[in-house]
């Protein structure tokens, strides 16, 4: 992608972001349109359809998490079990303030974008497998069953996307998500 249409494709999805704050998944492009000030045939070089557009944000927000979690990793200043919290419950700068509760949506509306949600939720544990293991060897965390760990946190934040719990509840994606990293962190710290 040419310099010109990666600037204009980041434009995209910070305006993408801005509009979902706003709308959740009922914006449209149009939405898009009125918020960038450019035409619907502009965005349709970079993006085919808000399909298209939807994965590519899912894809920006779990690489940021990506970059998120390395500054965590790097932290010296941080311990083993501040590392997996953070990393565990990391959300980046440009999602923190968006609204994860509705995407029970995703599943029926958007399925395609859903399995993206599910596959980059499923994968690139390494670093956080290891952090686990690293903490089992100072003797901060208990041994534990690295398959069950994930899967238990993977099941819960399905969950979360799979049902509308979260608003039921009246409570946001970043504090339910926090709660759940304290729960499972908690359980296999070593106190």
């Amino acid at each position: 992608m040419a310099a010109d249409k990666q600037e204009l494709a980041s434009r995209i999805l910070e305006a993408t972001r801005d509009v979902y704050r706003e709308k959740g998944l009922k914006f449209t492009m149009d939405d898009i349109v009125k918020h960038l000030g450019i035409s619907k045939k502009t965005i349709y070089t970079v993006f085919a359809d808000k399909e298209t557009l939807l994965i590519t944000l899912v894809n920006d927000c779990f690489d940021a998490i990506k970059e998120s979690e390395d500054a965590v990793l790097n932290d010296d200043s941080l311990t083993t079990k501040e590392k997996l919290i953070r990393v565990l419950g990391v959300l980046p700068d440009g999602y923190k303030d968006i609204d994860f509760a509705n995407l029970y949506l995703l599943k029926d509306k958007f399925p395609k974008i859903y399995a993206q949600v599910e596959h980059r939720l499923e994968s690139d544990w390494e670093r956080t497998i290891l952090l686990i293991d690293q903490g089992v060897d100072e003797g901060v965390f208990r041994e534990v069953s690295i398959p069950v760990f994930q899967v238990m946190l993977e099941a819960t934040l399905e969950q979360f996307f799979q049902r509308d719990i979260l608003r039921k509840s009246k409570i946001s994606y970043k504090d339910a998500l926090q709660q759940v990293v304290e729960i499972l962190v908690d359980g296999i710290a070593i106190h």
